[in-house]
């Protein structure tokens, strides 16, 4: 029940959209010659606080790291952050 439907692990289905996180472990180095300088994180909104709420236990509930409970940011955002299994950042906001 709820919004949020995990048909994987590493697939969560909602209203609108899915995000899949997925694990390359033969890639080395980048295919192109554009110098990269890291990635800060990934942000999605999940539409509302119980969308958030509802999103965070369930990535948990499936064996994803929360880095950041849910939370109002001291710049006013209501968010939760978890890992990838890369170790990304991932962003839930509103």
């Amino acid at each position: 029940s709820g919004i949020f439907s995990l048909s994987a692990k590493n697939i969560c289905r909602f209203p609108g959209g899915l995000i899949e996180m997925m694990r390359k472990t033969d890639v080395t180095s980048p295919a192109d010659k554009i110098p990269h300088i890291g990635l800060a994180h990934f942000s999605v909104s999940a539409g509302s606080k119980e969308a958030v709420l509802e999103l965070t236990e369930r990535l948990r509930h499936n064996g994803f790291v929360v880095a950041s409970e849910p939370r109002t940011t001291g710049d006013g955002f209501f968010e939760s952050a978890i890992l990838d299994p890369d170790g990304n950042l991932v962003e839930i906001t509103i």
